[in-house]
């Protein structure tokens, strides 16, 4: 093998969202003196303003590092990872680019539940896996206790857990050249045909779609003719170029090395995470492990000024591009006028998607209630996909209703049980297994419902245990469902925005509840208005919404009492014939309420 090869380590760091991920990484760019101590900023890798804000990874940005030991140099590549359970797609193919992960885990708070999730997947690969303890300056490090847990978790040895400091640096630069002498330098088949993996992409206006690759096989230069595996369709190469960590073009790329290329397509759902780019008439087959991104929950987007429908769609596509897991489709609601049905991995991707569009492209929108995908099996024996609640069929027609269910872990302090058992009865779920994770710590797995997970559960864990718990879940087999379309109906019409499909023991409950809210919130008429809400074939609470009052009799002085009664049974009429004929105008506002 030449010494090229010899010379490069390719590792990601593993690491739960807040564990100190970024930190580490900004003193590695420091002490391999890849940035200039005068232009270091806090979160180098985290470029986007939302991540700086909320402290967590969302889009991977890899760099390039050079460290030097002795007469040799070692290029150092990272691929920095997300940390949340939404982007596993995106993890696993980061770390199909990688040798070696190095597992990060938070000294004042120990192996959370997404670490685990992800370090399976690392293993699977067969990743050499490097533990380390960070945070070991803080005050309320645990640095002995959670080295002998990471040392029970992958059954090593208490010594060859590593301890650094993110903030301070100690340890820093022996982690690196612990990485250069425990992780492998990359195994290559001597091949002349280039091949590569798509690990991650983003977007540029002027140069169109960056795609970042793991180089698999043979080489690429500038202007080379390539090729899509998955979506068939080939590009020049405008540019090839390495992590530093902004883009720097070079000659060539070779395999073993991490870097990009320039496409210039400006069209989205061509590039894809996991994709495989090759010389094009390539005899090498595509590289394995490419899955089309799954949406696993549903919501509508709508601009609150139906002026904005067209800047709406252009947003999306704009995301898209730099985005291939958003999906979307136009729809139209009757009362809140067109907008898009998106697809999302989850509710943080929702999250954070919906920000984006507010932030980057300034506009006001209208969020729906998130839902999940249902199979509907009709009496007709018809199989129906419904992912829109107010699409769903009558209750008269439904034979059988299946949901996606999940298993989830949670790993939490032992003083919480108690609490935590009434929670997972409340949300429909079946316990699998517990076992005592560490001297005070227990692992629950148990399957439940996604709609229950959607339905606050992240928030109520965190709640009950003071935000001491961690969560990790995946997406699991379809199981027959016990659901209800519930209906809000103002003046005797449905309202598709407020539509929910709830489960069965809760429709009364959740009927009561959103007919309050709708009673508050909603302006009072012309005439007299009912709220109510159906499901299950009938209606199951009602409210009604008094008339605004006009006094017709207020510029009569003296007189007949027969004159005022004349002018009241005109304005009953009236009334009467505005309840026949009008509809009830919702403003904006009471969606956004609603929703919220």
């Amino acid at each position: 093998m030449s010494n090229r090869l010899n010379n490069i380590r390719n590792f990601s760091i593993i690491a739960h969202i807040d564990h100190g991920k970024s930190t580490l990484a900004d003193r590695m760019l420091e002490v391999t003196h890849t940035i200039e101590k005068r232009k270091m900023k806090d979160q180098v890798l985290d470029n986007m303003e939302l991540e700086r804000e909320r402290g967590i990874t969302i889009k991977m940005r890899p760099v390039r590092m050079n460290l030097t030991r002795g007469d040799e140099t070692f290029v150092l590549n990272l691929i920095d990872t997300p940390g949340h359970i939404d982007f596993s797609y995106e993890v696993s193919r980061a770390l199909t680019a990688v040798e070696g992960a190095i597992l990060l885990v938070d000294a004042t708070q120990g192996v959370q539940a997404q670490t685990l999730t992800t370090l399976k997947t690392a293993q699977e690969l067969g990743l050499v896996i490097i533990p380390v303890v960070s945070k070991i300056d803080s005050p309320l490090a645990r640095v002995d206790e959670v080295s002998e847990e990471l040392a029970k978790l992958l059954a090593v040895s208490k010594d060859t857990v590593l301890r650094v400091s993110g903030k301070t640096g100690e340890g820093v630069l022996e982690l690196l050249e612990k990485l250069v002498d425990r992780v492998p330098p990359p195994q290559i088949e001597i091949q002349n045909n280039f091949r590569s993996l798509v690990f991650d992409f983003s977007y540029s206006n002027h140069r169109g779609v960056i795609v970042f690759i793991r180089v698999t096989d043979g080489e690429v230069r500038k202007n080379d003719t390539l090729v899509f595996r998955a979506s068939n369709s080939s590009f020049v190469a405008h540019e090839v170029g390495i992590f530093t960590p902004e883009e720097k073009s070079v000659d060539v790329l070779k395999a073993g090395e991490i870097g990009y290329i320039v496409t210039g397509i400006k069209e989205p759902g061509v590039a894809a995470v996991g994709d495989t780019v090759s010389i094009k008439g390539s005899p090498l087959p595509p590289l394995s492990g490419y899955m089309e991104p799954r949406p696993v929950v549903w919501a509508s987007i709508y601009p609150e000024s139906q002026d904005d429908f067209v800047l709406l769609r252009q947003s999306l596509e704009r995301l898209r591009l730099s985005d291939s897991s958003l999906s979307f489709e136009e729809e139209v609601s009757g009362v809140i006028g067109r907008g898009f049905r998106c697809g999302f991995l989850g509710m943080l991707h929702m999250e954070i998607i919906t920000e984006r569009l507010r932030r980057e492209f300034t506009l006001e929108i209208i969020v729906t209630a998130p839902s999940i995908t249902y199979e509907v099996i009709l009496k007709n024996n018809k199989r129906e996909i419904v992912y829109s609640p107010h699409l769903f069929p009558d209750e008269g027609n439904i034979l059988e209703i299946h949901e996606p269910w999940v298993l989830v872990k949670i790993i939490t302090p032992s003083d919480y049980m108690g609490e935590l058992s009434q929670l997972l009865y409340n949300h429909e779920a079946e316990l699998v297994d517990t076992d005592n994770f560490s001297e005070d710590r227990i692992s629950l797995v148990f399957h439940m419902p996604l709609r229950e997970l959607m339905r606050n559960f992240f928030d109520e864990v965190k709640s009950v245990t003071s935000g001491y718990a961690s969560l990790s879940y995946e997406i699991g087999e379809l199981r027959v469902a016990d659901v209800t379309k519930l209906e809000i109906l103002v003046a005797d019409e449905p309202v598709p925005a407020f539509t929910r499909i709830v489960a069965r023991r809760l429709a009364q409950e959740e009927s009561e509840k959103l007919v309050e809210k709708l009673y508050t919130v909603l302006p009072r008429q012309q005439f007299i208005t009912k709220i109510q809400g159906k499901a299950l074939g009938r209606i199951l609470s009602s409210k009604t919404l008094s008339a605004l009052k006009k006094d017709v009799t207020g510029h009569l002085y003296g007189g007949d009492i027969t004159r005022k009664r004349k002018l009241w049974e005109k304005q009953k009429k009236g009334k009467k014939k505005l309840k026949e004929q009008g509809k009830v105008n919702i403003p904006h506002d009471v969606f956004l309420k609603m929703i919220k």
